[in-house]
């Protein structure tokens, strides 16, 4: 490979990455309404690990947590030994993976929910287009607020993932606290009303966020586990008067743990909710010291400018990885891109559009 910023390599903690590149979470929605991770999964895994790093997709941390269909989950043993041959296969082809733990929160419908409302911090729905549910498209429900009582459950699903996780083999988790899920909103003012310890001040707000991560880092090193975020991020219709405030708090205060990385969702192709001028990595270096991952619309030409320039340590990737299995050897010989893939096929249950890339073959 050619020697370039991009692909040289990097330590998060005692982890050794042979690139800086990242496979970004992704949901594709193969794991079948048993939401079982399968050897189909593992097989796109394995297609694209000369990444330094995979995240998986999204993964729900209990029944409860369910937002979308077909997606994985790591609540049961059977989810466990499906990941443990996806993991596996990934570390026999050299790669690196961490799971992503997700919680929908309002962003779910009760047809996912065995008739319940979604739960979230505050009874605020999202403004938006309908959701797709098992049962077809629906309008967004007007969640239920999580009881100041039931957050300490919640919270230990978070623990139980964490070393379902480990039992698994991954190398670490990452917890998403971006795009308008259950972390989300407890974090930003506008969906979190709430009038107990978890809501009104910023550190309140924070204080959802610092369980799961204490709980998280109890399980496994702090150093095999990273956060993401999405200061800018207008999708579940968030966006928050005072983002600038709240993620810098947020990210001064994950400092103090010793995480492998904060993952920041700085770019602006998902929208932006021009609430104020788009936080940058620059924002967050100047209060963490630990690794940073970029993430949104960048190319090879910007991810290698972040690098360069000490904005970031690793770039995600995520939907040129689609339909370019092989990403880091073409950044690596200079090959063009495959055509993006066809929206429609993201989330079908087939092999279409998820594991038929071919990799680029030289004439």
């Amino acid at each position: 490979m050619a020697e370039t910023h991009l692909l040289s390599p990097v330590s998060l903690g005692s982890l050794k990455l042979k690139n800086r590149v990242a496979l970004a979470p992704m949901t594709r929605s193969r794991s079948g309404s048993e939401r079982v991770p399968n050897a189909k999964m593992a097989e796109y895994y394995v297609q694209r690990s000369s990444a330094g790093l995979l995240i998986s997709e999204a993964t729900v941390i209990a029944d409860y947590a369910i937002g979308w269909s077909d997606t994985p989950g790591i609540y049961t043993d059977e989810m466990v030994a499906g990941w443990k041959k996806v993991v596996e296969a990934v570390h026999q082809a050299g790669g690196r993976i961490f799971l992503q733990l997700w919680h929908c929160g309002r962003a779910s419908h009760s047809s996912f929910l065995n008739g319940n409302r979604p739960m979230a911090p505050s009874e605020i729905a999202i403004n938006g287009d309908s959701i797709h549910t098992p049962t077809g498209k629906q309008p967004y429900e007007v969640p239920r607020a999580i009881e100041t009582a039931e957050v300490g459950k919640i919270v230990n699903d978070y623990r139980l993932a964490v070393r379902r996780a480990k039992q698994a083999g991954f190398d670490g988790v990452e917890i998403h606290g971006a795009n308008g899920y259950l972390i989300d909103t407890f974090l930003q003012s506008k969906t979190n009303h709430r009038t107990d310890q978890y809501g009104g001040s910023v550190q309140n707000r924070f204080r959802f966020l610092r369980e799961i991560v204490e709980v998280a880092t109890a399980e496994m090193p702090a150093d095999r586990v990273g956060v993401r975020i999405s200061p800018n991020g207008v999708f579940n219709d968030m966006g928050s008067p005072d983002y600038r405030e709240t993620f810098l708090y947020v990210a001064k205060q994950l400092d103090q743990y010793g995480l492998a990385y904060l993952h920041v969702m700085d770019g602006l192709a998902f929208g932006f909710h021009q609430l104020g001028e788009p936080m940058t990595l620059n924002d967050f270096r100047a209060v963490f010291s630990g690794p940073l991952i970029g993430n949104c619309g960048y190319t090879q030409e910007t991810a290698e400018a972040a690098i360069a320039n000490g904005q970031a340590d690793l770039i995600a990737f995520g939907r040129p990885y689609i339909s370019n299995p092989d990403l880091v050897e073409r950044f690596a010989n200079g090959w063009p891109l495959s055509p993006p893939a066809e929206m429609p096929t993201w989330y079908t249950p087939s092999d279409s559009g998820y594991t038929d890339f071919p990799k680029y073959r030289s004439a």
